[in-house]
């Protein structure tokens, strides 16, 4: 059985709904719960970052986008990536650029300390604005470059539109995209409602 470390309104909602996808018994293991779990995670993942997931196998998987193609290549018939080639690349592209340019930027407004040498308010509150500015444009040169590619109401949901709607609810995102990109923000507030996935997005965010 999978084993899924997380807590609530973290990156490991889209886990979980991939895994709600796949159709797989699994375990939802919540790190906030108690120090055991959280001990339990640090033995897994020295980051201490969740998501994280143990594999049936014994096998220990981090790192949100590293999870999401793991189980759309073990379960094809979830269709968490397409079967076509060109388009699953277009989808890995997608799930790279969330990783690289969005969950990064969220780091950075979350955690500013771990990225100034000296940290005083003043930087901190400069370098929190700052990736607060860059997550905000990298979610609209997104809805530009990937929109077409999401999900339209047909079969079954995939990868990217998954990590989309659960990385775009933190930092402002959403609020700045009601204004900026209005049909992308119009499209995430659809897909939070999709039957097989609202209750675990309801679970993170109640």
């Amino acid at each position: 059985m999978y084993q899924l470390y997380g807590h609530q309104n973290s990156g490991a909602a889209a886990i979980e709904a991939a895994l709600e996808l796949c159709e797989v018994a699994y375990r939802f293991i919540d790190v906030s719960a108690s120090p055991e779990a959280f001990q339990a995670l640090e033995k897994l993942n020295p980051l201490k970052q969740v998501p994280t997931l143990l594999l049936p196998d014994g096998g220990v998987l981090t790192e949100s986008a590293a999870i999401l193609i793991h189980l759309g290549l073990t379960f094809p018939e979830s269709n968490l990536l397409p079967e076509n080639p060109i388009k699953r690349d277009q989808v890995i592209h997608g799930l790279v650029y969330i990783v690289n340019n969005c969950y990064a930027a969220i780091g950075i407004i979350d955690y500013p300390e771990r990225w100034l040498a000296k940290v005083d308010e003043s930087a901190r509150q400069n370098l929190m604005a700052g990736a607060r500015q860059r997550l905000h444009w990298s979610w609209e040169v997104f809805a530009d470059q990937f929109a077409g590619k999401l999900y339209l109401g047909d079969g079954k949901p995939g990868a990217l539109d998954i990590l989309a709607a659960v990385v775009t609810r933190w930092a402002g995102t959403r609020e700045h995209l009601r204004v900026a990109r209005p049909g992308f923000f119009a499209w995430l507030e659809r897909f939070d409602r999709h039957p097989a996935l609202a209750p675990v997005f309801t679970r993170h965010w109640p």
